[in-house]
């Protein structure tokens, strides 16, 4: 009996232990900690959706929308949901592939963000996701901002594209307001501008019951549209250009040498960037990167060519400001040059006859320009070559800028550690051997000639709205009398019998001045050589420098008519639009 009774009380004494634990603790839980769990049970049942931001547009400087934001409706894996989700009722339901929802799932497995799993979904579809929506309370549709791209090739090297937040970009700071899952630019002016484009992100607050089905809206803090970007870029320039080169090889720059402004960028082939903007799958990727035709390659800046005759304009400005040759000097032309047994031929087998510099320009004679260069010097020509931004990056920031070479006797020594040769002079003269440019550049030269010898260093992609312009105009050393002959000759070149791109490059809008250029292929493209094409416009103050590399085009004429398409529709623009101010 007495055990009885003991085994009572301790069973007694277990309960009082137990029931003041008890007691205790809900004590703790409503008056110690009843206030932080009110709280958190209040935000258990509390979910927080982001939303993104749209995009900024980019226009171009008529008011062109070079990109549109459009809505992409798209169905995510809420991250509470992550651990327990089943891919295969998911996958079924979603139509998807129940091996690709399951690799996603475990990708994102400790992941406290949404995961993306189905977007660009039709509104045929979206209504039967909506519709039993509430049977899968783990998913969540929301409703996103897609970039368009409705120009589709035109101008992709320029405009770029956007793609989805990198691991390398997410722990940069620059990113560090952009949500996982967010859309960002990653090439050309979709990444230069990205900052002011992206705009600021928002978030829904929305109720959910214990299973997490959606109850109501609870609140919202709108995103911040992105800024809109107006650029220089003139697409009625860019469209005529590029129908002009029609499925042919090589690049376009126009600029404005007064403001520096980007009128124009052409890099054939190009590419769609609609393709990058809900992520390129690896067999696209791999396309385009072992393309032999290098569609992702901007030529316009990240290729190098031999300028051909279109360098005769830096070698003449050398040898008149040297004096090693004189405005009326004619030294005659009969088809080739011996140095030391070495014969150096014209293009024109049968000899120009006697010429001065004007016409050796307007003619492009290689005969002259090789006893101008021999007498004028390697390093005089490299001197002004560089003067005039070859040789040297414009720091456009659009990506991995080549800088192309200017040689010189110390750059051999340094880099074949050999002594120049005059034969080498007299290839580099017209254009030729290690002499190498980008297109950029090239238009950038032949704007500062036509601007009276004033070099604008700086680039700009945006329209110049008036006011001081940035960098300035930097004076170039040549004589205002050098300059006159040489752009003489260029408009010669367009508009006077002989000239070599009469026929091509002579417009009846606009007065054209520029100058032809055939140059040999480099050792690692074997075909007909490359067609170059120089220009500015019009003649007598110009507000468009063109360059044109049409590779494997064969001679200059074939350069010449699309850089006057160029130009025509550019100027065709300024006069409407000057008609209007009058209107």
């Amino acid at each position: 009996m007495s055990f009885d009774r003991q085994n009572v009380k301790l069973a007694a004494l277990v309960f009082s232990a137990f029931f003041f634990l008890y007691v205790l603790r809900l004590w703790q839980l409503q008056v110690i900690e009843g206030k932080e769990l009110r709280q958190a049970s209040e935000e258990n049942h509390l979910r927080i959706v982001p939303i993104f931001a749209p995009r900024g547009i980019i226009y171009d400087r008529n008011g062109n929308a070079l990109v549109k934001n459009v809505p992409n409706f798209c169905v995510y894996l809420l991250p509470e949901a992550i651990k327990t989700a089943d891919p295969v009722r998911i996958a079924a339901f979603l139509g998807l592939d129940r091996e690709d929802v399951r690799k996603e799932i475990d990708e994102n497995r400790n992941s406290l963000e949404p995961v993306l799993l189905k977007e660009t979904i039709p509104f045929d579809e979206l209504a039967r996701i909506e519709a039993r929506l509430s049977d899968y309370p783990e998913l969540s549709v929301n409703a996103d901002v897609a970039r368009d791209y409705p120009y589709g090739e035109m101008a992709a090297h320029l405009i770029g594209y956007i793609g989805k937040l990198t691991e390398k970009q997410a722990k940069d700071p620059a990113y560090a307001d952009v949500p996982r899952g967010d859309f960002v630019g990653q090439w050309g002016i979709e990444k230069y501008y990205d900052s002011e484009l992206r705009g600021t992100p928002g978030e829904r607050i929305i109720e959910v019951d214990a299973l997490g089905r959606e109850l109501k809206a609870v609140g919202e803090i709108p995103p911040k549209k992105g800024k809109d970007i107006h650029l220089a870029l003139d697409m009625n320039l860019q469209m005529a250009a590029e129908s002009a080169f029609a499925n042919r090889v090589g690049a376009l720059v126009a600029v404005n040498p007064k403001t520096g402004e980007l009128l124009g960028m052409v890099s054939r082939p190009a590419f769609d960037p609609n393709s990058f903007v809900f992520g390129i799958s690896q067999d696209e990727w791999r396309s385009l990167v072992f393309s032999p035709e290098h569609p992702l390659l901007n030529r316009a800046f990240q290729s190098m060519y031999p300028p051909g005759s279109t360098f005769k304009i830096i070698t003449a400005m050398a040898g008149l400001e040297t004096g090693s040759v004189t405005p009326d000097e004619k030294i005659v032309c009969r088809g080739s040059l011996d140095l030391g047994g070495h014969i150096f031929r014209c293009w024109r087998h049968e000899g120009h006859g006697p010429l001065d510099i004007h016409k050796a320009i307007v003619e492009s004679c290689d005969v002259f320009f090789y006893n101008v260069g021999m007498r004028t010097g390697i390093d005089n020509i490299a001197y002004y070559a560089r003067s005039f931004g070859l040789g040297s990056r414009t720091g456009i920031g659009l990506g991995s800028e080549k800088a192309g070479l200017i040689p010189d006797t110390a750059w051999k020594e340094k880099v074949m550690k050999q002594p120049w040769y005059m034969g080498e002079t007299l290839i580099a003269s017209i254009g030729q051997g290690y002499v190498l440019v980008t297109p950029l550049q090239m238009a950038r030269m032949v704007g500062a000639v036509g601007t009276g010898g004033r070099f604008m260093p700086d680039i700009s992609f945006k329209k110049y709205e008036g006011g001081p312009v940035k960098g300035k105009q930097i004076p170039i050393h040549v004589s205002d009398s050098t300059i006159q002959i040489i752009q003489d000759a260029l408009y010669g070149v367009t508009n006077e019998d002989g000239g070599t791109a009469r026929l091509a490059g002579h417009s009846d809008i606009v007065p054209i001045s520029g100058k032809t250029g055939t140059a040999q292929t480099i050792s690692s493209r074997k075909g007909p050589d490359d067609a170059w094409f120089v220009a500015y416009a019009p003649s007598n103050s110009p507000d468009i420098a063109v360059s044109v590399i049409l590779e494997h085009g064969g001679h200059g004429t074939a350069a010449a008519p699309i850089a006057k398409k160029a130009i025509e529709a550019y100027e065709q623009d300024r006069q409407d639009a000057g008609r209007q101010k009058v209107n």
